[in-house]
């Protein structure tokens, strides 16, 4: 977006500063006071000996405006620029109708591939509110980095092995219904779950024989491996269904119960390096000099723990993906067993080593139904939903014109819960909220929506045509400006968030743009205008409403146009 402007600057600038232009190029960024100026650099990254508030100074001085930048304004040891105002417009609207949906892409990472594991709910437990951060937090990884020119893999590693399915197989020769199963597999494998953990509690010894039911399954007994097979084909059909209500889907259901290969190179890797250590019988790892504690690998009794099967499942990873960057999204409760994992790849010496990335979240307090019963997604995504029905209810000459309200409930319902969870720096716990998510006052997922589809009943009602043609010279009122600016800064936000991963970047600039669209409607209207001021003002809100949208997607949400 600002290429040829930052070219502009760093060519007449690396004249005045003898620095050359290739140094200065990337030096050049946006102020984040709009007010500072479109375009600033620091002087001291240019690396010039001197006082940078004096050369600031002086280069302001000499700066010569031309068609592109019309003048220079040094802050301190800042110098900042300002676009010429028509020349911007008319590039940053442009930009817009050309590249639409795929407005603000790049091609930073053209030829490089990332896997990005997220999800991994297990299947003998309810999807709970950290298995939904990390679903809506992945996807919006996965969509960051199609965005920014990378090829993804969207993977969901299942928590399907481990005594746990042992204990699972037990239970449901005891509690278990064939008809509920069919029914509804999480819920009802949960409620058998449930029941033969209370059974266990009166009877120790079922622990005993879920330990020998699972070490049946590590062997490759048949009997017991089909019925685990079933649990895991039904879940996973399961999930398909509630991941395509949030509007998405995986390339690849991976889990524990497919590194069997790889465990057991892993293991034989650990003891080739020398790094494996018994233990009363069992095999660990001594990572206390890294102050990462001790690990055990394998228990006395021969099965596996989760990281010997994350090692062998790393290793697979590369083979078959050659990837780039992998990234494991998963809470921070569990940071001390990603450290372990990834310094353990690291004394492997495995040449990828380096291209491992954890991103962790914070926990999710007070998540549950007003009944106060344990929360499955599909349960929140209803309650959601008939909350959403209600409010939207409130209104019936609205709700009236809407064609599909109960489809549209869902969305701006699903909306509540995505920006809520997306407000804050990933790693901070919240307060779930219904009434607060609910609003469409304030910073909330209904209120993005409902300014999305504002914009789209004016251009409903706008009486002209969006046309690429229009004369933005008109818009010269500093509400237009504003969203101008907002609308060209996109772009920047997509690189940049690639450096934190950071959902809230992009929610809060949609509060942004969604707020300078807002003080606009109250003075720069389109209906009933003249016809080039109505053309000009609808590109404006056009643009405003595609990249609003954009955004939108981007967090793993549908825009709706009537609500």
């Amino acid at each position: 977006m600002f290429d040829e402007f930052k070219a502009a600057i760093a060519a007449q600038l690396s004249g005045l500063s003898g620095v050359p232009a290739e140094t200065i190029v990337p030096a050049i960024d946006i102020p984040k006071v709009s007010t500072h100026g479109d375009l600033a650099i620091a002087v001291p990254r240019l690396r010039v000996k001197g006082n940078p508030v004096q050369f600031a100074k002086d280069w302001a001085e000499k700066f010569v405006p031309n068609e592109s930048i019309t003048g220079a304004v040094a802050t301190g040891p800042y110098l900042n620029f300002r676009i010429a105002r028509d020349t911007f417009t008319r590039k940053v609207l442009s930009s817009v109708y050309s590249q639409r949906a795929e407005y603000g892409w790049n091609k930073s990472g053209n030829g490089k591939r990332a896997v990005v594991e997220f999800s991994s709910p297990n299947i003998a437990k309810p999807f709970h509110a950290g298995h939904l951060r990390s679903t809506i937090i992945g996807n919006f990884i996965c969509k960051l980095y199609t965005a920014n020119g990378w090829n993804v893999v969207s993977m969901n590693y299942l928590g399907d092995w481990g005594k746990q399915y042992g204990l699972l197989a037990i239970g449901f020769q005891r509690f278990g219904s064939e008809e509920k199963l069919l029914e509804d597999p999480i819920k009802h494998l949960f409620d058998v779950y449930v029941a033969i953990n209370n059974a266990a509690t009166e009877d120790p010894s079922i622990h005993d024989e879920a330990r020998a039911y699972f070490k049946k399954m590590e062997d490759g007994d048949e009997s017991a491996l089909s019925l685990w097979k079933r649990f895991r084909e039904l879940s996973i059909a399961k999930y398909k269904d509630t991941y395509a209500r949030l509007g998405l889907s995986f390339d690849v259901y991976s889990g524990e119960s497919q590194v069997t290969e790889g465990m057991h190179r892993a293991m034989k890797m650990l003891n080739d390096a020398g790094l494996l250590e018994d233990s009363e019988g069992a095999k660990i790892l001594d990572l206390k000099k890294y102050k990462l504690e001790k690990a055990v690998v394998q228990k006395k009794d021969g099965t596996t723990l989760y990281l010997t099967r994350d090692i062998g499942a790393a290793i697979e990873r590369y083979e078959q993906y050659s990837f780039d960057k992998i990234i494991y999204v998963i809470s921070s409760q569990q940071d001390l067993h990603v450290k372990q994992l990834f310094k353990t790849l690291q004394l492997l010496e495995l040449p990828y080593a380096d291209r491992f990335q954890h991103v962790n979240y914070g926990l999710v307090k007070g998540m549950s139904t007003r009944k106060g019963t344990v929360v499955f997604l599909d349960d929140m995504l209803r309650e959601s939903k008939d909350n959403m029905h209600k409010v939207m209810r409130e209104n019936e000459a609205k709700y009236a014109q809407i064609p599909n309200p109960d489809q549209v409930a869902d969305v701006v319902g699903m909306s509540a819960i995505v920006i809520q969870d997306m407000l804050a720096k990933r790693i901070k716990d919240y307060d779930f909220n219904w009434d607060r998510i609910l609003t469409f006052e304030g910073d909330t997922g209904p209120y993005l929506q409902y300014a999305h589809a504002r914009l789209c009943s004016l251009e409903r009602r706008a009486g002209v045509e969006v046309s690429p043609d229009a004369d933005v010279s008109l818009l010269s009122e500093p509400a237009a400006q504003e969203i101008v600016t907002l609308i060209s800064r996109y772009p920047d936000v997509l690189a940049s968030t690639m450096q934190t991963l950071e959902p809230c970047s992009v929610v809060q600039y949609m509060l942004k743009l969604s707020h300078a669209v807002s003080v606009a409607w109250e003075s720069i209207w389109v209906h009933n205008q003249p016809k080039e001021i109505a053309e000009a003002r609808l590109l404006m809100y056009w643009s405003a409403r595609v990249v609003l949208g954009n955004a939108l997607t981007l967090v793993g949400l549908q825009p709706v146009e009537r609500m």
